[in-house]
């Protein structure tokens, strides 16, 4: 096989099912007049604590390896916010574009869009580090991304108050009791876990394509770009040395990875939004980059499934 035909049949097995189902969502969202913020929560409220939770005590996640892939999350985000800030140099970037520019490169899709694809690309046990990627991430923006979105103007009680409304860290921790304590679930409560955690994939994608139908055109396309760029292809590129860093390995070497190539995190749109940090640029680089994504993350793939 070809090197191209090979990144085609990646592209294909891995990415093609998950943009097919986020079309979906972009024409239920445009046609059917199905509003995305009641599906997020759905999603964000039942089905990812679910997710996670089984995701976790189905794998074989120690702690030792858990804190590797919290302290892999931390390095890939510092990276990223000081390519960022060695960037905004010769951008010119007055303070309110910096901290767009910040929130849009260090908060990464490492949920409705990385885990699918993890799922997909290397199994389940990838899907339990990914995970827990996707839990540290999580709190970092709804409290440092919260707080870099307000520059200033939310406080950090509020910015702790958010996360504590966050299902999937409860998800995170209800398993790390249980593998802690070496729980036996019961079937009857594991069976609707599990059912809602099946779920929770397919929901995810869809609601990254209700979400991407608001898309608008670009703002300030140079800065955009440079964005796209840190976001696809320097943060990876820093990630997989420092994967080794954190000594993670298999799995947990290509999940973190995966993870650290993800393109923006929708959520920045919300944050943006809420605080008024230039939403429209915003979501110019969330579309962008996850526009451009398969060519950077198909040859991601590519590369971590030789390693």
């Amino acid at each position: 096989m070809s090197a191209a035909e090979l990144l085609v049949s990646i592209f294909v097995s891995n990415l093609l099912p998950v943009f097919a189902i986020a079309g979906v969502g972009v024409l239920v969202a445009r046609f059917g007049a199905v509003p995305v913020q009641a599906v997020s929560r759905l999603t964000f409220r039942a089905l990812t604590p679910a997710l996670v939770f089984d995701a976790l005590v189905n794998s074989s996640v120690g702690g030792d390896q858990f804190g590797r892939m919290v302290l892999f999350y931390l390095l890939v985000a510092t990276s990223a916010a000081v390519i960022a800030t060695a960037a905004a140099i010769p951008l010119r970037l007055d303070r309110q574009m910096f901290t767009a520019f910040l929130l849009v490169v260090v908060c990464s899709n490492t949920g409705n869009y990385a885990l699918p694809v993890a799922r997909l690309a290397f199994g389940r046990e990838a899907l339990a580090f990914a995970s827990v990627y996707f839990v540290a991430s999580s709190i970092f923006s709804y409290t440092g991304g919260a707080l870099l979105a307000a520059s200033g103007r939310a406080s950090l009680r509020s910015a702790v108050a958010t996360v504590a409304r966050v299902p999937a860290i409860y998800g995170a921790a209800a398993a790390a009791l249980a593998m802690t304590l070496d729980i036996d679930i019961p079937q009857p409560v594991m069976t609707p876990i599990s059912l809602l955690s099946d779920a929770a994939l397919p929901m995810m994608i869809l609601v990254l394509g209700m979400q991407l139908e608001r898309a608008t055109r670009p703002d300030r396309p140079g800065v955009v770009a440079a964005a796209v760029l840190i976001s696809l292809v320097l943060t990876p590129l820093a990630a997989m040395g420092l994967a080794r860093v954190a000594g993670l390995q298999g799995a947990a070497y290509q999940a973190g990875v995966l993870q650290a190539s993800m393109p923006t995190a929708v959520i920045t749109t919300i944050l943006a939004l809420e605080f008024n940090t230039l939403p429209n640029f915003v979501t110019s680089v969330v579309f962008v980059s996850t526009v451009l994504s398969p060519l950077t993350v198909t040859l991601m793939i590519a590369y971590l499934q030789r390693v």
